[in-house]
């Protein structure tokens, strides 16, 4: 058996970060701060010292004028994925909005059929149909209204599509350019339109909070997009995005985890048959992707 490496650590450690960040996302919520004040706040600190290291580590931001669409549209990304993710938070329990990001793979297989990048096997269809009857599933267990739970769920699943677009648009120009300048121009052009929506809501935001929450909210600049971003790409470009990619994939089983103790959310038996079904999905159809194919005999 392989011994765990420091490659291992680090994915984990980003796994674990990105996961605890959908609970302390919530707590935010839950004591005072508005959702797009908190986003942009964020998200202008955290961009802050992504360009102060990114520009340590390579003296240039440059891109070709070629390339420029494709960074502005994955700068749009950044932004609808954070919109949806903080008012899925604000409106749904963390739990839901964990086990419904286990779908982002599903999306970003069918985004790529879409666009005609790639042609995808029967099995994968029949993962994403057993996923889909998973977050069926979790619609139904939560039991709200439209306004409240329905409407979580349908940011929560904005959430995971715009981050499979996102990946997508961000896998094109990484052929090109190191991850952390991409991430650092994408950064700051997403915070751009975030800033400008905020401006009802930070004029009107309070700050008179107590230190765990200030305390969660350092954790949510320096955690999740800091540091996750140098742990995450400098273990891919050690071990590639594959090996990466089996620990992205127990993401929401942490972040479950972390909502069921920390904000003692529950869950009903329906919405944790919607997760098991989801990863169930997802699980299967890597499994039929790496399984050889059957070589005919001489017969």
């Amino acid at each position: 058996m392989r011994r765990p490496s420091p490659v291992d650590a680090m994915l984990l450690g980003t796994v674990l970060l990105w996961a605890l960040n959908v609970t302390v996302t919530k707590y935010m919520f839950l004591h005072g701060w508005q959702p797009l004040a908190y986003a942009s706040i964020r998200y202008f600190a955290a961009t802050s010292l992504f360009w102060i290291f990114t520009y340590r580590r390579e003296r240039s931001f440059r891109i070709d004028r070629s390339d420029l669409r494709l960074v502005l549209l994955a700068g749009a990304l950044i932004f609808v994925n954070q919109v949806c993710f903080v008012y899925g938070l604000k409106l749904g329990a963390a739990t839901t909005m964990a086990l419904l990001l286990a779908t982002t793979p599903v999306f970003v297989g069918l985004v790529t059929v879409t666009l005609r990048l790639d042609h995808l096997s029967r099995q994968f269809w029949v993962g994403a149909g057993i996923t889909f009857a998973g977050v069926m599933l979790i619609t139904i267990g939560s039991g709200g209204s439209f306004s409240t739970d329905g409407a979580a769920d349908l940011l929560a699943l904005g959430t995971a599509l715009s981050w499979g677009c996102y990946t997508i648009v961000i896998a094109r120009l990484m052929e090109r350019y190191s991850p952390f300048r991409i991430s650092a121009l994408v950064l700051a052009i997403g915070w751009v339109p975030l800033v400008l929506v905020s401006i009802p809501q930070l004029s009107t935001q309070e700050f008179s909070f107590g230190p765990k929450v200030w305390l969660g909210f350092a954790y949510a600049v320096v955690g999740p997009l800091f540091l996750t971003n140098i742990l995450w790409f400098t273990a891919i470009d050690r071990v590639g995005p594959a090996r990466a990619a089996l620990f992205g994939n127990i993401q929401p089983f942490f972040a479950v985890v972390f909502a069921l103790i920390l904000l003692s959310e529950s869950l009903s038996a329906v919405e944790v048959a919607g997760g098991v079904l989801i990863a169930f999905g997802i699980a299967l159809e890597r499994v039929w992707r790496r399984q050889p194919a059957a070589v005919p005999s001489g017969d």
